[in-house]
């Protein structure tokens, strides 16, 4: 099978009617003119805009900025601000491991940002803590420091509809934790609960009085079948952890980051990680379904989301082009390939050599007449869902 790498064409207008997410697609983003950078991250919409927030690794696992993408439309995105950057020592400073992270606002308006700080080796297990006076601008770190003095790695935030703010943070010797924030959000208050089962990727949502946490096995870089459990109280009463995608799947080859509620709907956010190549780490978005206590996702090679309420459909169907029988220039060649269709496929493309490989299609149609979106197939592997 292929993997997709995906862009927006424009045909003949602005509607968003025809955008497409497409769940594993390298992203490319405005402002860029690359692979968006905004792993293990999470959104948050202010306004009429939605922002998107995460790790760039464009160059390794080591710590580089914290990145900051904004939309209208969660397809269209475009690279606003690097958030933090690297510092010449510190926290931030080089070889150092600055991830997962998240913002909330307090109830004066200053953006707060909680971050897993740590060292090369993982041996630290700390959170970090930034403040800024706007979402996407840039973020002043004030400091790092284990929890109520407990390990945490892996982690997240929530507010509930109170307005108090959580730290949803994974104890290694003890388990999954939900911390309750200071007023400020900027501190923690005291523990709320301990699940004592041993969970990372921690992401929290609140339907209709119903608290559902979802969460990842530790089982490193490798993908497993996530899980959720749901309660009407934070403190006890929580159900037996269960899977929300099929079993087997391993939740199609992702690790859960965030929920994002768009209108009074919810699309599951995960990471599917490359570890010998974190820059073409890529996303997996998808429709959540909510239902009393029950929770899944199921698995759509594209689909399209109403950025205001979020409901959503699948895409429409796709005329195929095959690259073998485009126009090829430069670098660009016909290659055998035992996975293709035609055992055969274009290689080369962007070839450094010469003038670099590029390739051509012509009458290229769409039967919609608003700006849609265009998927390429780039990479031989043999996972189902990439």
């Amino acid at each position: 099978m292929l993997s997709w790498a995906y862009l927006v064409l424009g045909l003949l207008g602005g509607a968003a009617a025809s955008l497409q997410i497409i769940p594993g697609a390298t992203w490319t983003a405005k402002g860029s003119n690359a692979h968006i950078q905004a792993h293990g991250g999470s959104i948050t919409k202010v306004g009429d805009t939605y922002y998107l927030i995460g790790e760039n690794k464009l160059n390794g696992s080591a710590f580089q900025s914290i990145r900051c993408y904004t939309s209208k439309d969660l397809v269209q995105w475009t690279f606003s601000n690097n958030l933090l950057t690297l510092a010449s020592s510190g926290d931030l400073g080089p070889n150092r491991v600055v991830e997962r992270p998240k913002v909330i606002q307090n109830s004066s308006g200053q953006w707060v940002m909680w971050m897993h700080i740590d060292s090369s080796s993982y041996g630290e297990a700390k959170v970090g803590v930034a403040t800024s006076s706007s979402i996407c601008g840039t973020y002043q770190y004030i400091r790092s420091f284990q929890p109520l003095g407990r390990q945490s790695r892996d982690m997240g935030l929530f507010k509930d509809t109170d307005g108090s703010g959580y730290l949803l943070t994974e104890d290694r010797q003890s388990g999954l934790r939900i911390i309750k924030l200071t007023s400020d959000f900027k501190d923690v208050a005291q523990d709320t609960y301990l699940f004592p089962s041993h969970y990372e990727a921690p992401a929290m949502i609140k339907v209709n009085g119903r608290y559902f946490m979802f969460a990842s096995l530790l089982t490193g870089w490798d993908t497993n079948d996530n899980k959720f459990t749901t309660s009407t109280s934070l403190t006890s009463g929580w159900s037996s952890w269960a899977n929300f995608a099929p079993s087997g799947e391993r939740t199609y080859d992702s690790q859960t980051t965030a929920i994002l509620q768009v209108g009074s709907n919810y699309m599951y956010m995960g990471d599917r990680w490359f570890s010998g190549n974190l820059m073409r780490s890529s996303y997996i978005w998808l429709p959540l379904t909510i239902s009393g206590s029950s929770a899944s996702i199921s698995w759509y090679v594209n689909w399209i989301i109403d950025p205001n309420t979020g409901a959503a459909r699948a895409g429409p169907s796709e005329n195929s082009y095959e690259g073998e029988n485009a126009t090829l220039s430069g670098g660009a060649a016909k290659v055998s390939c035992s996975g293709c269709s035609g055992s055969s496929a274009v290689g080369y493309i962007g070839a450094t050599s010469g003038s670099g490989g590029s390739i051509r299609w012509s009458s290229v149609s769409s039967s919609t007449s608003t700006t849609t979106t265009l998927r390429f197939k780039h990479e031989v592997c043999n996972n189902p869902y990439r």
